[in-house]
């Protein structure tokens, strides 16, 4: 990683949380809740944008708050690729992370809107921002939202002074090193154009008796009108693999691979598997171009 990384002082808070991201373990555990200096319950009444969120407290009372420690893209123009390490600093770089940011908004949009959490103030940190947004980790259903949005590749570090800098610096260069999510922009004008916009791994019912509900939803984000996906690949972790024929995929559209058998269209092409593909458990749905390099990794619990 690039010199931008705070130096360590707790190796054996890294050494833990690295073991834990290999693991698959979400969330930083262990010291870093020591520095934890207060808490608040509230409930998000809007999600401004991927790390910005509107609250309402018991009281009555709103505030603004800015998830601490990440940073995800804009979703419109504005962003600047040179703060991602490794996206190239063009157009191409720009639009994709538009794009990215997006769809963290999405994100947490579904996952917070409405939703009861636990605003956890940290010692190390400032207790508002430089707008006056209060500064906390988002805490829902015992997971670090601040964390699992780095995690999963839709937030980068944001450089500043918090007790769970290391873990979060951690799960960044893992997402980097999988080019999950927004990462996938460090390819932004080749492979990295070809983005998972969504993936449905459980559907409702027996798995085995809905695999046409299965399904994980591709979308061409760059810049040519067109691309065909011939010899494409999407894959899980254990290598089960389904290729890609002549499918036309247009800038902005998407093509939705069912994991059940039926007739391919311009829209909807079908496996042809007897059982599930995803396991509901959780992993890693790869997308490869025809000379097998990855294009993006979309990380599903």
């Amino acid at each position: 990683m690039k010199a931008r990384h705070p130096a360590r002082t707790a190796v054996g808070v890294l050494t833990l949380a690295l073991l834990l991201v290999v693991a698959g373990v979400p969330g930083p555990i262990g010291g870093a809740d020591a520095a934890i200096s207060d808490t608040q319950e509230a409930t998000v009444t809007e999600v401004i944008d991927g790390d910005t969120v509107d609250v309402r407290f018991p009281n009555g009372s709103t505030d603004t708050v800015r998830l601490l420690g990440i940073d995800t893209p804009e979703d419109s123009s504005g962003n600047q690729p040179e703060e991602y390490e490794g996206v190239p600093d063009n157009s191409a770089g720009s639009n994709c992370l538009g794009d990215e940011g997006g769809e963290a908004t999405d994100y947490l949009t579904q996952r917070l809107e409405g939703e009861a959490v636990t605003l956890e103030y940290d010692s190390e940190a400032d207790r508002r921002g430089d707008f006056g947004r209060l500064l906390a980790y988002i805490t829902h259903e015992g997971e670090d939202v601040n964390y699992e949005l780095v995690r999963t590749g839709r937030a980068r570090v944001f450089d500043s002074t918090f007790s769970r800098s290391d873990s979060y610096y951690s799960a960044e260069s893992n997402a980097q090193e999988n080019l999950r999510d927004l990462w996938r922009c460090r390819n932004a004008g080749g492979r990295g154009d070809v983005d998972i916009e969504a993936i449905e791994p459980d559907p409702a019912g027996n798995d085995s008796e809905n695999l046409d509900q299965e399904v994980v939803v591709l979308e061409y984000t760059g810049p040519d009108p067109a691309i065909t996906l011939d010899g494409w690949t999407v894959s899980d972790d254990d290598g089960n693999t389904y290729t890609f024929g002549t499918v036309l995929l247009v800038r902005g559209g998407e093509v939705t691979l069912h994991t059940g058998s039926g007739t391919d269209t311009v829209t909807d092409v079908y496996w042809g598997r007897f059982s599930p593909a995803w396991d509901d458990g959780g992993e890693n749905a790869t997308v490869r171009n025809p000379d097998g390099q990855v294009g993006t990794t979309r990380l599903y619990d």
